[in-house]
């Protein structure tokens, strides 16, 4: 009696396995083919009208017609100014937060204030930005002010993924060099900082992905000027805020092209992104 219950209780949870593994299944498969979905129309769509010049010229008169390279540059200016600001502000407040703070009110408030600013929408900071970079502290559209703007969005992100990568390095390693008569600062930046760098770098990834693809911050920041920005003070037109434009005023097969050029740009950054993580991890951790 006790081993077919045993046997009926082995055979329900393999079942109940299979069950969950086919569920899993089917919503992986279900989400792949929605994204290639989403990927399939706007290559379809998109490459048709698609041209070398098409990223090497600006767009033209009231129809906007043209290139996008004005918007590439300014897409790309914006980004690294950003990551220039918030990088060293999120990695260096994650190693305080990790390494010397401890866990007391102060350091669960700045916690629990980075994952409430993480969920704020992004119009929201880009009022912010707005209000504070463009008319109080007169910098007027600019890349400096979409920069500052996105850092600030950006920040939660870097901050919360690289304190869970320091986190992550064995205690072994800091004893290890504490123990040879390394300093606290010398073992952060010789051997902890190091052997995080994967997941410093995938917080980064996180970032840039954010900064990149936001409209609604930099639309109220940057400014729309079609122009190539030169100087942080200059205002520009970011790939995502061109392509609003263009599905706002009935120009919408004009948009695809650019969204074939967003998506090739975010891709690519994504797979040279993780490609360098992967030769940093085998170089620092293994």
């Amino acid at each position: 009696m006790r081993s077919r219950t045993t046997e009926g209780g082995t055979t329900g949870g393999r079942l109940a396995d299979k069950a969950a593994r086919l569920v899993a299944w089917m919503v992986s498969l279900a989400s792949l083919a929605v994204l290639l979905l989403i990927i399939g129309q706007i290559v379809i769509r998109g490459v048709p009208g698609f041209e070398l010049s098409f990223l090497t010229t600006a767009p033209r008169g009231i129809r906007m017609e043209g290139g996008v390279f004005p918007m590439i540059v300014a897409s790309f200016y914006l980004t690294v100014l950003s990551l220039l600001v918030v990088g060293p502000i999120g990695v260096g407040a994650a190693v305080y937060l990790a390494e010397f703070a401890g866990d007391n009110r102060l350091t669960r408030a700045v916690r629990f204030a980075a994952d409430t600013l993480a969920g704020v929408p992004s119009i929201v900071f880009g009022l912010f930005g707005l209000a504070f970079f463009v008319y109080a502290l007169g910098m007027g559209y600019s890349m400096l002010s979409g920069a500052l703007t996105l850092s600030i969005m950006a920040l939660p992100t870097m901050l919360r993924v690289s304190e869970e990568a320091i986190r992550a390095v064995p205690d072994s390693y800091r004893e290890g060099s504490l123990g040879l008569g390394a300093t606290r600062w010398h073992t952060v930046l010789r051997v902890v900082l190091p052997s995080a760098l994967p997941g410093i770098g995938t917080a980064a990834i996180l970032a840039t992905g954010r900064v990149f693809g936001e409209t609604a911050a930099v639309l109220y920041t940057a400014g729309q000027m079609p122009g190539v920005p030169q100087m942080p003070l200059d205002g520009g037109r970011t790939l995502t805020v061109h392509l609003w434009l263009l599905a706002t005023t009935g120009k919408l097969e004009q948009s695809y092209p650019v969204a074939v050029v967003l998506l090739v740009v975010i891709l690519s950054f994504n797979l040279g992104a993780t490609w360098l993580m992967n030769r940093f991890r085998r170089r620092f951790v293994a």
